[in-house]
């Protein structure tokens, strides 16, 4: 047992669990990392495990092509580097065996790709796979560190390959050693906080589940397996638990009763409650013992096909964790704060108001804060009909921002029909002063005529106006101004009204339009505003970009091709530093290439480095220019003219 009692001691600094069971599963089908794939050779980047001791040790990934761009960009934030004094629930995602549409690092072209949206939820989530290290895509570390949720990959030896694997782990305790320092290293490259470590078979005594060696799964914390958890920072029991067990193991734990997570497999397999659409039962029963929870494999909505489509099942599953368990994790906490209610997928791509894409794409790595489940991506939208003089109101997000004396600025986008209104509503409470509620919007007697209560009331500033002819109606950025010290921002809502009784536009069944006056009768009528994005920050003029001169650009790796008629076809790694300076806030750009007048937009990066995969040239270009706009943690992007770029030219 003293060699295991090294890798832990040495992934003491991370957090590790300690996974009790999986059934096993098929063969399964070949992956794009599979022979004779070459990590060394340049191609469209993509997440992939590393499947052998001797890869692991010899730190071959370290040096691969795709490395770099494995590189999550997100830190942890300081409020979550130590788990909550709570509850805790950790989720689990194993999904057809992992790395599906989640490996191709700069997305895929698939908008209905798997993605979780419901961070707020959680504070752990585990990517596992049934391979020997499971690497999480950054994407994934990415959108949970955004949201201040650790990430786990998974070390696992299981069955009589793992029994092979551990006899060479375990042979010494320097490769006990050395093997503990290879997954510190990889997780401290990657920016991931730390492993899932499962063994599942039976080894020579005191080095396996239980103490005496042998492969017994315990359901509980016990004497059996209590030497292996006071030795890591968390087990995770296994999902066959029944009725009694969490007290005995919240017992049995003594003081770190919340570092107990009870398993549950929403695929039902022997769980308590039977998972599914009844996992919330074993969440409830968890909830009585004041211990966390291990939810596995919520994709279960995703690969069984949930009626009536993915998104409302997903939203209703997660809806059932939510009323058990509350909100776990709350938004904004810090300055500058930022959302455009991205979930990562959509059929079109747009840039501060403007579509510079239409092809259907996904990238878990684009999300902005959740803390509300909506449909679609990229805006949050309010339509159908409204009685008169009612309103509309959603919590968007739920806040622990503590103001202090100092003016915050907010900004958000807006488009609205011709009847239609749209505010936000501002909860802020006070030890001192209790409860204020704040309303911005440009209209307010329509909002109390619809009965809606504020304390106090900000008329917002348009500052533009943004028309894009395929996106009407238009959007218009507004902004507001707020100092109100002593105040912790708790909530914030949307509210949408119609305008108050007087000349309006009324739409008929013939698409035309008319000019009217309400009816003084009470009735309904049609509304719809969006929400495109909302800022808030503590200065005026948001983020301060460094100029183009002062980042070193290259071009790595260039393959020109030609066919018969003399298009080009270029393939290339464009990489990115700032020479002097911090590149902390700015985690995002967007990736252009220029010919003549011509702009095309690339793709999204997360890191500094971008794959330029068969981009076409067209006969007679020579030259193009590759743009590397910067995007602020405010959400505000640097101007093209002013981005960071690098020129190339092409030769025959």
């Amino acid at each position: 047992m003293e060699h295991l009692r090294e890798i832990y001691k040495c992934l003491k600094t991370l957090v590790d669990f300690l996974l009790c069971r999986r059934d096993r599963l098929p063969k399964r089908d070949p992956k794009p990392w599979d022979p004779p794939f070459d990590p060394s050779q340049p191609s469209p980047p993509i997440s992939y495990p590393i499947t052998s001791l001797e890869a692991l040790a010899s730190r071959s990934y370290l040096r691969s092509f795709h490395f770099p761009f494995n590189r999550a960009s997100v830190p942890l934030p300081s409020s979550a580097a130590f788990l909550p004094p709570r509850r805790r629930i950790l989720v689990c995602h194993d999904m057809m065996g992992g790395y599906v549409d989640d490996l191709r690092v700069q997305g895929s072209g698939n908008p209905g790709a798997y993605a979780i949206w419901h961070w707020y939820l959680m504070d752990v989530f585990v990517y596992f796979s049934h391979d020997l290290v499971t690497l999480p895509p950054p994407c994934w570390t990415n959108a949970a560190h955004t949201h201040g949720v650790k990430v786990l990959g998974t070390f696992l030896v299981e069955w009589d390959e793992g029994r092979v694997i551990c006899d060479t782990l375990l042979s010494s305790k320097e490769s006990s050693q050395m093997y503990a320092e290879r997954l510190t290293e990889l997780a401290s490259a990657l920016g991931f906080d730390g492993w899932l470590v499962r063994v599942e078979f039976d080894v020579d005594l005191y080095d396996a589940v239980t103490i005496d060696g042998k492969l017994a799964w315990q359901n509980k914390l016990n004497d059996a397996n209590k030497p292996f958890f006071d030795l890591c920072d968390g087990i995770f029991v296994n999902y066959t638990w029944q009725e009694g067990y969490p007290n005995v193991s919240a017992v049995n734990a003594g003081k770190r009763r919340l570092d107990v997570y009870m398993g549950i497999d929403v695929f039902g397999r022997n769980t308590f409650g039977g998972g599914e659409w009844n996992s919330n039962i074993a969440l409830d029963a968890l909830k009585k013992d004041d211990v966390s929870a291990a939810i596995f494999a919520p994709a279960w909505v995703y690969e069984t096909n949930q009626k009536p489509d993915f998104q409302t099942a997903h939203n209703r599953w997660w809806g059932l964790v939510e009323q058990s368990w509350g909100i776990l994790q709350h938004y904004p906490k810090e300055l500058p704060f930022f959302s455009d209610f991205d979930q990562g997928h959509g059929y079109h791509f747009s840039i501060e108001g403007f579509q510079v894409a239409k092809d259907p794409w996904n990238n878990i790595s684009s999300q902005g804060f959740q803390d509300a489940s909506y449909s679609g991506g990229g805006n949050i939208t309010a339509k159908g009909s409204l009685m008169d003089n009612s309103f509309f109101s959603a919590k968007l997000f739920h806040g622990q921002l503590l103001l202090d004396d100092q003016p915050v600025y907010i900004s958000y986008s807006v488009k609205v029909d011709e009847n239609s209104l749209f505010g936000l509503h501002l909860e802020l409470l006070s030890e001192t002063n209790g409860r204020t509620c704040v309303l911005i919007a440009s209209d307010s007697e329509s909002f109390t005529n619809a009965g809606l209560e504020y304390n106090i009331i900000i008329k917002p500033q348009i500052k533009s106006k943004v028309e894009d002819a395929l996106a009407y109606p238009p959007w218009f950025i507004h902004e507001a101004v707020l100092t109100l010290g002593d105040y912790t921002l708790a909530g914030i809502y949307m509210v949408s009204t119609l305008k108050s009784r007087g000349l309006i536009t009324i739409q008929n069944n013939k698409s035309s339009s008319q000019e009217g006056t309400l009816p003084e009768t009470s009735g309904s009528s049609l509304y719809y505003a969006s929400l495109g994005h909302i800022s808030i920050r503590n200065k005026e003029d948001g983020a301060e970009y460094p100029p183009a001169d002062l980042w070193i650009t290259r071009a790595q790796n260039i393959l020109c091709t030609s066919d018969s008629l003399g298009n080009k076809m270029l393939n290339l790694k464009l990489t990115w530093k700032l020479n002097e300076g911090s590149t902390t806030s700015f985690q995002r750009y967007n990736i252009y290439a220029q010919s003549g007048s011509g702009l095309q937009y690339l793709g999204p990066a997360r890191a500094e480095v971008f794959y330029v995969s068969d981009l076409s040239v067209y006969i007679g270009v020579t030259t193009l220019r590759f743009i590397i706009q910067v995007r602020g943690l405010d959400g505000t992007c640097q101007k093209l003219a002013e981005s960071p770029y690098l020129d190339l030219t092409l030769e025959d």
